[in-house]
């Protein structure tokens, strides 16, 4: 019966569901699950150091997903899934790339591997050690990449570019097997990232 009474109501309208309301003035909207919001629904916020703030606030949910934060680890070992530590055991040696006999190449090649699931993209490695993310707040990882000594020694201006076409990078967004992809597409993220340059690069107010 509650079937019934509610395929006669949206009968009586049409069959479609009334869209949501647009959210109060000022106010950003709500993104659906495994979007992001683009840069134009951040101009519903006047004030562009508060708006810089909301810009990198949604460039955290790609930063810090596990599809990237698996490889950013505070200490010597990756992760994978999850946050779950990586198997087999593996360290990431003097640069990143694993040690003599347990390199990262030895399994990760320049793609995904379909039969086995093990995940790849061209220069498959960790993040230096002083790009560590895992832990941090949204502010400390924002200031972080302010810092040409913490961020691979790259400019804003290189963040931006490698941020919107990293290869590596591009993998969160086709991570194979059954893995969640991280929201949005690696150009939304791209250009957030631009705005949030453009817009003062303001970091998050920390929260405790």
């Amino acid at each position: 019966m509650r079937k019934l009474i509610l395929a006669l109501a949206l009968a009586g309208c049409g069959g479609k569901q009334a869209p949501a309301p647009p959210p109060p003035a000022g106010e950003l909207r709500q993104a659906a699950p495994g979007e992001l919001l683009a840069v134009a629904d951040f101009d519903v916020i006047p004030d562009v150091a508060a708006r810089s703030r909301a810009l990198f606030g949604e460039m955290t949910r790609v930063i810090t997903h596990a599809r990237c934060i698996n490889c950013h680890p505070a200490g010597d070992t990756p992760h994978q899934r999850d946050m779950e530590i990586h198997d087999p055991p593996v360290v990431r040696g003097p640069d990143n790339r694993g040690v003599a006999g347990m390199q990262c190449a030895t399994c990760h090649q320049d793609r995904n591997q379909e039969l086995t699931r093990v995940p790849g993209a061209p220069d498959w490695h960790l993040a230096p050690i002083e790009m560590a993310w895992v832990g941090k707040s949204p502010r400390a990882i924002c200031e972080q990449l302010k810092d040409p000594s913490r961020n691979g020694g790259k400019t804003l201006a290189q963040l931006v570019e490698h941020t919107g076409h990293d290869k590596l990078v591009a993998w969160g967004w086709e991570p194979g097997a059954d893995r969640e992809p991280v929201p949005g597409t690696q150009a939304q993220f791209g250009a957030l990232t631009a705005a949030w340059v453009e817009s003062g690069a303001h970091c998050p107010e920390e929260t405790r």
